[in-house]
């Protein structure tokens, strides 16, 4: 997955300046080779400045009464950049590309309660290689005098105040953008990984790359052909040691100097030009893994949504299943409380039959109670005429054992 990138730098008067002619596309051959000059047309603003950075800082911070004491070196103004990678605006597409763009003007707008009023510019460049917005504010403190009067107040170091200042910023932009549904990570803050950031291009200015190939390339540590002394002395004849030990002998030991000072140089700037090219190899790989981070990160994300959708179908068929057990369950026990409430049914008026039987037997053969009539059939069949003993279960099965146990 893609990141959610957004970076500030403190900008002095003279940052500023260098900051200005860059976002305003003043420069007319461009340090920066990322930039395709057919393409700046394409860029556009969510805030145009009228004037330049450091005219439109001089007007706001008159028309909004702005107070701070403002030194040569202070920082006036603060430069964010929100971006992503490539991929990610290639997926959302040219509309919701403006929209995160918007959403991040939005955010800084509210941040700390800044206010639209303190944005400087936000310009929005679409000719370099990924899309990206330099958006420059007044780093502005809503705070009081000493007299408890409210003011607004320029003062970078209080807006910034807290070690944690960058990590607050990373939190609640990463929340609002995500909010606002951009689906993105959270980018590493500087802090954190303790890292300055360069981009190859300007490693490469800073250490005058370009030059410095070209110079390697020219140079020749070839030692210059000299006279050699012997032969001049060959020449003199010895008729004048002056000119040897004032003129000849120091431009030789110059030269030789000189000689060793250009290898030396040469092997320092060959170490430097090495460092680039490793760079520039690192970079390729960084770039390479980076690709394959993400990729391996879109197939763990594809993987868990297949476990999940897995895990949901089987939590599906394992409650379907339970629910067609349950539902056959309770059939057979439906069936066989209905067949127990028709055996009981069947015993009563069995039970009812038996006892008006005995009572039309006595009657019939003019026994003289019906106890005497049972007595006479248990002792006689030795069969016991209690039915609800015959009735119990225990005893039941302890008849059946009993009988078994005859049989055999």
């Amino acid at each position: 997955m893609s990141y959610a990138i957004i970076r500030n730098e403190k900008l002095t008067r003279a940052k500023a300046m260098g900051a200005y002619r860059h976002n305003e596309r003043k420069a007319k051959n461009h340090s920066n080779k990322n930039i395709d000059s057919s393409k700046t047309e394409l860029n556009y603003y969510i805030k145009k400045n009228e004037l330049s950075y450091i005219k439109e800082f001089d007007r706001i911070k008159e028309r909004n009464n702005l107070k701070g004491q403002i030194r040569s070196n202070s920082i006036i103004m603060c430069e964010m950049v929100f971006t992503s990678d490539q991929k990610f605006f290639d997926e959302i597409g040219y509309n919701e590309s403006k929209r995160y763009f918007q959403e991040s003007y939005n955010f800084i707008c509210n941040y700390k309660n800044l206010g639209e009023e303190n944005i400087i510019s936000a310009v929005i460049h679409m000719d370099e290689d990924t899309p990206h917005m330099h958006l420059l504010f007044i780093p502005v403190v809503h705070t009081t005098d000493k007299q408890e009067n409210k003011i607004d107040k320029i003062c970078s170091r209080d807006f910034w105040k807290g070690k944690n200042s960058y990590r607050d910023l990373q939190n609640a932009y990463f929340k609002h953008i995500c909010e606002k549904g951009f689906k993105l990570e959270r980018g590493e803050l500087v802090e954190i990984t303790n890292r300055k950031h360069f981009s190859i291009q300007e490693y490469k200015q800073i250490t005058n790359y370009e030059n410095t190939k070209k110079v390697l390339e020219d140079i020749k540590l070839e030692l210059p052909e000299t006279p050699d002394i012997k032969d001049i002395k060959k020449i003199m004849l010895n008729r004048d040691e002056k000119i040897e030990n004032e003129i000849i002998k120091p431009k030789d030991e110059l030269i030789q100097k000189l000689h060793q000072e250009n290898v030396l140089l040469h092997k320092e700037l060959s170490k430097q030009a090495n460092i680039i090219d490793k760079a520039e190899k690192f970079e390729i790989k960084r770039k390479s893994l980076t690709e394959d981070n993400i990729e391996l990160k879109a197939k763990c994300k594809r993987l868990e949504l297949d476990f999940k959708q897995k895990e949901k179908e089987l939590k599906n068929r394992y409650e379907d299943e339970t629910y067609k057990m349950d539902y056959q369950y309770q059939k057979i026990i439906n069936k066989l409380e209905k067949e127990n409430n028709y055996l009981k049914k069947v015993i009563d008026r069995f039970k009812i039959t038996v006892k008006k039987f005995i009572t039309w037997v006595c009657h019939k053969f003019s026994y003289p109670s019906e106890d005497d009539l049972i007595n006479n059939f248990e002792e006689e069949t030795y069969i016991s005429f209690n039915i609800e003993k015959k009735l119990d279960i225990e005893y039941f099965e302890k008849n059946e054992q009993e009988d078994e146990l005859e049989y055999y």
